[in-house]
């Protein structure tokens, strides 16, 4: 619980105070790598919760197409609280991606400057070898992430106009008029899954590679 409060502080705190935070982070023994693995295991819950909601708001979407003109304030009103939900979870993937960036750059800053004080010239390109592969990695990890949180965009500016039409055409040929564009919709949110679940995967991936790894304990 104590971790969770903390690493959550941290994220809401980041863009402000990085370098103090993970000081004190490491203070109390849990060092940047710890950091970093636990925000893209974050990240990779928040995209799943997208990615649900997404598909439970393209449901709502449907259903509006099918509805009797008496229930459309109704029906509108579902399909508003779906759309602010999806935005909502949009936003959380972002921050999240956000911090992994933040921690991501402190730690691999830090161990970039810390291979001058090697005595070794051994270990020294063994631990440099090491940094470029997990550089790599994360380099890996944040094109496919980045692709799915850009691939939420157009989800969400398709719902939110048809969301505002909705509102303010509230009639049966509003309903009728938004049939036109589910099609388009759903496959928008397919291949937005496709790339969530790509991302997902390349989190797993990442985190269990970082777990294993014998790098610096940064």
């Amino acid at each position: 619980m104590r971790l969770s409060l903390l690493l959550l502080a941290g994220t809401l705190l980041f863009t402000g105070c990085s370098s103090v935070y993970y000081g004190a982070m490491e203070k109390v023994g849990i060092p940047k790598r710890k950091i970093l693995v636990d925000r893209v295991g974050a990240a990779r819950e928040a995209q799943q919760d997208a990615k649900v909601q997404f598909s439970s708001a393209l449901a709502q979407f449907l259903a509006v197409t099918r509805v009797p003109a008496t229930d459309l304030q109704a029906t509108y009103e579902k399909l508003d609280a779906e759309f602010k939900r999806s935005e909502s979870r949009a936003q959380d993937v972002r921050n999240r991606i956000a911090a992994i960036d933040n921690v991501a750059q402190a730690l691999f800053e830090e161990w970039s400057a810390e291979l001058g004080q090697y005595k070794s010239a051994g270990l020294r390109a063994q631990s440099d070898r090491q940094l470029t592969t997990t550089r790599s990695r994360y380099a890996a990890l944040m094109r496919v992430m980045d692709q799915a949180a850009r691939g939420m965009n157009p989800v969400i500016d398709a719902f939110r106009d048809q969301v505002l039409f909705l509102k303010h055409n509230l009639n049966a040929q509003a309903v009728s008029a938004l049939g036109g564009s589910t099609r388009e919709l759903q496959q928008d949110i397919s291949r937005l899954v496709a790339d969530m679940d790509k991302s997902i995967k390349e989190a797993d991936a990442f985190i269990a590679a970082m777990q294993s790894a014998p790098t610096p304990d940064k």
